[in-house]
C-alpha cells in the first residue's frame, strides 16, 4: 500500500492560467525518480505533506501546485494564485522557497526564476523614483550616473568620512554610499555621520554646480530603520540605504513604505546574496532576487560587473540588468555596476550596460595615486570620453587625472 502522493502533483498536460506563479526550479533528486522529485517540490511548497491524508476537501485539493513540465532537470511548477498572500514577499520566499530547500530526498535545488502575474504584482509599490525619477533628480540624461564608497570603507569618523566624501563628490561623483557594513559603530554614529557628511554636499554642489546625493545605510532593526530614514529626509537628502538580504523582506517593504511619505528613493544592496546565489546546484538565483526587490520597491539593485572583482559572467550581468530594466509592472529599477571598478574599464562597462547604469568605483576612485578628487575626476574624464567615442588613451593625453589613473591600472581586471 502506497501511503505517498508526491506524484498526485505531477500533471505533465496541465497548461497554466494566466493568473498563475511559475517558479522554474533547477532539482537534483538522491535515489527516488524526477518525478517523484519534482512532485516533492510541489508538494511541500503548496498543500501537501509526507503521506495521504484522510480529509481533503475539493476546495483545498484546487490549490495544490502542479509540475507541469520536466525537462532534463528543470522542473516547471504551477501555483495558484490563492496560496500567496497579496503584497508579502516574506509569504511569498516562505512557500516557494522555504522548506522546500531542506528535503533529504533531494541532493540539491535550486530556484532559477518566478513568473509573476499582474493580479500578483498590482499589489506592490514598485520603485518610486525608478530610472527616470532618479534622472530627473539628477538632471543628468546622457551618461551613466557615477558611485564611489569612501575607503577604508569603515574605520573613519564622521569629520574623516565628510572629508572624504567631499573630495569625491567635487571631483564630479554623483552618489556617495555607505558601505553595507557601515552603520552606527562607535567610532561613526550615524546621527553625526548624516549631519557631517550633508554639510559636506552642500558644499560640493555650490562648487561644482551639480546635484549630489548621499546613499545613506540605514540598515537596522526595523523601528531604527525608520527613524534613520526620517533623519535622512530632514536633513534634505533624497536617498536612502538597505542590506535588503540581512535586513529582510519585510523590513524592505516596511522602509518602501516610510520612504512613499518622505519621497526617499531606495538603493539596494545585496550583501550575503552569494550565500545562496552563488551555488549553480543549490539556492536562489539573482534574477529571482533582482525581480522581487524591484516588486517590493528599491530604484538602484546591485547587478555586478562581469569584468570587475566579483563572480558573475558578463551574460549573467547582461540579463540581470534587463530584469532591472525592462518594461514590466512597476518602474524600472537602475543597475548598479560594483566591485573592482577603475577609470581603464569603463569601456566594458558601458558597451556591456548602455548609459542606464550606475557605475560605482570604490578602490578606483580613492585608490588613485593623486587622491579621492583626481580619481573622482578621471572616472568621470573616462565617461566622457566613452560618450564622446574617443579612446581613453587619446582622451588621457589632455586630462591629467585619467593619465595617471591608465598610469596606474591600465586596463586591468582584477580578480
Amino acid at each position: 500500500m502506497s501511503f505517498e502522493w508526491y506524484t498526485e502533483f505531477v500533471d505533465l498536460s496541465y497548461e497554466p492560467e494566466e493568473n498563475e506563479i511559475i517558479c522554474v526550479f533547477r532539482v537534483e533528486p538522491d535515489g527516488i525518480s524526477m518525478e517523484e522529485a519534482a512532485g516533492r517540490v510541489a508538494s511541500e511548497s503548496s498543500v501537501g505533506t509526507w503521506t495521504t491524508l484522510a480529509k481533503l476537501p475539493e476546495r483545498i485539493k484546487r490549490l495544490m501546485a502542479k509540475v507541469f513540465e520536466i525537462d532534463g532537470n528543470v522542473v516547471k511548477i504551477a501555483y495558484p494564485l490563492d496560496l500567496f498572500e497579496e503584497g508579502s514577499i516574506p509569504q511569498l520566499l516562505s512557500s516557494v522557497a522555504g522548506n522546500v530547500f531542506g528535503m533529504k530526498a533531494l541532493k540539491n535545488l535550486r530556484l532559477e526564476d518566478i513568473e509573476f502575474p499582474a493580479e500578483y504584482c498590482k499589489h506592490f509599490s514598485g520603485p518610486l523614483l525608478g530610472i527616470e525619477g532618479v534622472r530627473k533628480l539628477f538632471g543628468v540624461y546622457d551618461r551613466p550616473l557615477t558611485a564611489t564608497v569612501p575607503k577604508p570603507k569603515v574605520g573613519f569618523d564622521a569629520d574623516e568620512y565628510a572629508d572624504i566624501a567631499y573630495q569625491g563628490w567635487s571631483g564630479g561623483i554623483d552618489f556617495i554610499k555607505d558601505d553595507e557594513n557601515l552603520t552606527s559603530q562607535p567610532f561613526v554614529r550615524f546621527e553625526k555621520r548624516l549631519e557631517k557628511v550633508m554639510k559636506a554636499r552642500e558644499k560640493a554642489e555650490k562648487e561644482t554646480g551639480e546635484k549630489k546625493v548621499y546613499l545613506a545605510n540605514v540598515t537596522a532593526v526595523g523601528k531604527e530603520m525608520l527613524r534613520r530614514a526620517k533623519l535622512v529626509a530632514d536633513y534634505g537628502n533624497e536617498y536612502v540605504m538597505v542590506d535588503i538580504l540581512t535586513a529582510g523582506f519585510s523590513a524592505v517593504q516596511m522602509l518602501r513604505e516610510e520612504c512613499e511619505d518622505l519621497g526617499l528613493g531606495i538603493h539596494a544592496h545585496r550583501a550575503m546574496h552569494a550565500a545562496f546565489t552563488r551555488n549553480p546546484k543549490h539556492g536562489i538565483s539573482l534574477d529571482v532576487l533582482v525581480k522581487i526587490s524591484r516588486l517590493a520597491g528599491v530604484d538602484n539593485f546591485h547587478v555586478g560587473t562581469g569584468v570587475g572583482k566579483m563572480e558573475g559572467s558578463k551574460d549573467m550581468v547582461k540579463r540581470l540588468a534587463d530584469i532591472c530594466r525592462r518594461e514590466w509592472y512597476v518602474k524600472p529599477v537602475f543597475p548598479v555596476s560594483s566591485g573592482g571598478l577603475h577609470p581603464g574599464l569603463v569601456p566594458d562597462i558601458v558597451q556591456l550596460f548602455g548609459k542606464d547604469v550606475i557605475i560605482q568605483a570604490g578602490g578606483g576612485v580613492h585608490g588613485h595615486p593623486d587622491g579621492t578628487h583626481a580619481g573622482a575626476k578621471a572616472l568621470r574624464q573616462a565617461i566622457d570620453a566613452v560618450i564622446k567615442g574617443i579612446s581613453l588613451d587619446e582622451h588621457a593625453k589632455k586630462h591629467a587625472e585619467l593619465a595617471r589613473a591608465l598610469e596606474k591600472w591600465g586596463y586591468t581586471r582584477p580578480k
